[in-house]
């Protein structure tokens, strides 16, 4: 994670984050609310977007009866009277898509949602982790950050409350219409396979997800079940796409964190942070071959417990997958099968 640079021209022209189960408009009929996590990242933030009878939801929060409650004190306080209208998801991590399951049935409305997020949320509530465990091991994850790791599958199923059998797919290129609000649909991969992102060019609004957060750099993974997958290219690739797509002076409505305008400068802060590490792994495979494992502290000084490592590792595993696609590594199997990257 990547906190932002002291000199950056980032601005945050709303500090002070809504109180529980508290409303702050950002727009018209645009509202920002917020959900506790149960993380050192310990919120996640949801929006509400004025529709023809009541709101929309951007995100969820946990599908926990602690944010059940949240959700229950918001809808008999500053949205009394006011019903859900549908439910727009941007990724499968269950801070996002924790409650869709109830609140879509809760309120009878459809779930707006990028197909490959559906089907991902899908495959984790039905997967076999522990299948996965010779990923970890022949990386040299350490035999208790292997066993947070394979047990996620059903630390996913105690954080969800399910997906409807049918659902609204959101697609890149695609326009959105909230209220009679235009929205434009893009997607992302890195942080998740198709996250999507809304901006409303009216208003000039950004809805960015966890793609683009003010003062964290997103976790960007390799999934034991697509070990050869190059999520840091996509990532990359996105943030150059939206530095294009998206003005420089929107207001960035993110999933984390506060809101911000100086979207350009934080992709390039971004970008910058990704190409550092980079560095860190070839300097480090220069003075000898590492496992993926062994890499982890040369990118993550502090401490971390085994739900921190199992992160850690995979977004290890993504910035040397990118690097050996791109001709910097070389990736081999040493006598006793551990797999280990030397430069090229």
């Amino acid at each position: 994670m990547l906190i932002q640079s002291p000199e950056s021209l980032i601005a945050f022209p709303h500090q002070t984050p809504p109180a529980e189960g508290q409303v702050i408009e950002m727009a018209p009929g645009i509202l920002w609310t917020r959900f506790a996590l149960p993380y050192l990242l310990n919120h996640v933030n949801v929006y509400l977007i004025e529709d023809h009878g009541g709101w929309a939801a951007v995100d969820t929060g946990l599908g926990t009866d602690d944010t059940k409650a949240a959700w229950n004190a918001l809808l008999a306080g500053q949205l009394r009277g006011m019903a859900l209208t549908r439910v727009v998801c941007t990724h499968y991590h269950p801070d996002h898509v924790g409650l869709v399951g109830w609140l879509t049935e809760r309120f009878g409305v459809p779930l707006h949602m990028p197909r490959t997020e559906y089907l991902q949320s899908l495959a984790i509530q039905h997967r076999a982790f522990a299948a996965n465990r010779p990923f970890y091991e022949t990386h040299g994850l350490s035999a208790a950050a292997t066993d947070t790791v394979t047990t996620r599958g059903q630390y996913y199923l105690r954080q969800v409350t399910g997906l409807p059998t049918q659902f609204v797919r959101l697609a890149a290129g695609e326009t959105l219409s909230i209220g009679g609000r235009r929205f434009a649909v893009l997607t992302g991969g890195g942080h998740a396979p198709e996250q999507a992102m809304l901006y409303a060019p009216d208003e000039n609004v950004f809805l960015s997800a966890d793609q683009v957060l003010a003062k964290i750099s997103p976790n960007i993974s390799v999934d034991a079940m697509e070990p050869e997958a190059d999520p840091l290219g996509a990532y990359l690739g996105s943030l150059a796409a939206l530095r294009q797509a998206i003005p420089e002076d929107a207001l960035v409505l993110p999933g984390h964190h506060v809101p911000f305008t100086g979207l350009h400068v934080r992709v390039d802060e971004l970008a910058a942070h990704h190409a550092e590490r980079c560095s860190m792994i070839a300097d480090a495979c220069a003075m000898a071959p590492r496992s993926a494992a062994e890499l982890v502290p040369v990118l993550f000084k502090r401490a971390l417990d085994a739900h921190q490592t199992s992160f850690a590792f995979s977004e290890v595993v993504a910035h040397v997958n990118y690097m050996r696609f791109r001709g910097e590594l070389v990736q081999f199997a040493d006598a006793s099968g551990a797999l280990r990257t030397r430069t090229a």
